[in-house]
């Protein structure tokens, strides 16, 4: 087949999503190409089956705001009549399935029949999408797109809560590539980050507010108090100068290292005993599967898509939003008993392999299949 991918080229969840199954079908024998404005971070080099065309959007005195969409739609129409694309498969509602349903309705004037399939990933539907200035026009796209996919189940419940939505949602989760992963030859030298007897906690995120950053701090003062660790926070954001501040007045900056945005996720992880993600909101909970698939324990929030992704008492712990002792409690009672812990980094990665790449990808071939049938 030949697939067009729409995604946001970022660190993002869904943008790393994207491009990995994209990379993924292209290494199965279909054509796929990348539509957007900056090459996927993922996409490191390109083969005889993965192509990347650029959205320039010029800038205009005129415009306040350069109309992307109107560009994207544009680029869309170039590639698919160039490379006879046969599926466009956006990624992100907000401006992506609006861009293909006027990429599709410009195709249809020349004759082309382009089927769309939208996958929605989680703030284009529970934050900005639902905006009364946005929610119309995403609630239009999903209906008109042909195919509409979900990362979770409570993502999908979401949506057809907040919007009115006609069109049929199929839950395909995430996925994350435990083949490459066990490929990996990983140099775990915990000296380089902790002393011997340090447990070592993770937490990665865009550090936005409904991360709950300060929970993370807290949740780790009570683990130090018990058991000697080290906290390693991963990423970049707003909260990032709050949470900064906060261990400087309780005094944890030689317990505490921000690591800023890492390419290294990989050698993180494999150095990680816990991972803390107590979010407010998490439509599936990428990060969390990626610990797991690291054999690192997960305690999270019990919100959204987390408890189809960490499997109370066998993969961690599911606690309630801001429940910062309860998730203190189960924290030290993991680490301070080493065959617990051991048997929950082995169900870690057990949990993890249901979210295998090889059993994700045939779903997406079997729905893109299902556009292709006479229509």
């Amino acid at each position: 087949m030949k697939i067009a991918i729409v995604c946001y080229p970022t660190f993002g969840g869904s943008g790393v999503v994207a491009t990995e199954l994209g990379i993924a079908l292209s290494r199965k024998g279909h054509q796929i190409h990348f539509v957007t404005y900056k090459q996927p971070v993922r996409l490191e080099a390109l083969s005889p089956n993965l192509f990347y065309h650029e959205v320039h959007v010029p800038d205009y005195p005129l415009f306040k705001y350069q109309p992307y969409e109107l560009a994207l739609s544009s680029r869309l129409v170039e590639v698919v009549t160039e490379y006879n694309i046969e599926v466009l498969h956006v990624h992100y509602a907000i401006p992506h399935a609006y861009a293909a349903y006027m990429t599709k309705k410009m195709l249809a004037d020349q004759g082309i029949y382009l089927p769309i399939v939208t996958t929605l990933h989680g703030t284009d539907i529970t934050l900005v999408g639902r905006h009364p200035f946005y929610k119309k026009a995403v609630t239009f796209s999903i209906n008109h797109s042909d195919r509409v996919t979900a990362v979770s189940q409570s993502l999908k419940e979401d949506t057809m809560r907040l919007f009115e939505i006609d069109n049929e949602i199929e839950v395909i989760p995430n996925f994350i590539d435990i083949q490459k992963l066990k490929q990996k030859e990983l140099p775990c030298k915990r000296s380089l980050l902790a002393k011997k007897e340090e447990k070592i906690i993770t937490h990665i995120s865009n550090f936005r507010p409904l991360k709950r950053i300060l929970d993370v701090l807290a949740v780790f003062e009570q683990i130090k108090d018990q058991i000697p660790a080290k906290l390693m926070m991963v990423g970049e954001g707003p909260e990032k100068a709050l949470a900064q501040r906060y261990c400087q007045e309780k005094k944890l900056e030689s317990n505490v290292m921000f690591l800023g945005k890492s390419s290294e996720i990989d050698k993180i992880l494999c150095y990680s005993d816990l991972f803390l993600l107590p979010s407010e909101q998490e439509s599936f909970g990428l990060a969390a599967l990626e610990a797991l698939a690291h054999k690192v324990p997960v305690i999270s929030s019990n919100v959204g898509g987390l408890a189809e992704v960490n499997a109370q008492n066998y993969s961690g712990f599911l606690c309630p939003v801001g429940a910062v002792d309860n998730m203190a409690e189960q924290a030290i009672k993991l680490l301070s008993n080493e065959a617990l812990h051991q048997q929950f980094k082995e169900q870690a990665f057990l949990q993890a392999e249901q979210f295998d790449l090889a059993n994700i990808i045939p779903q997406y071939e079997a729905l893109y299949d299902s556009v292709l049938k006479p229509h």
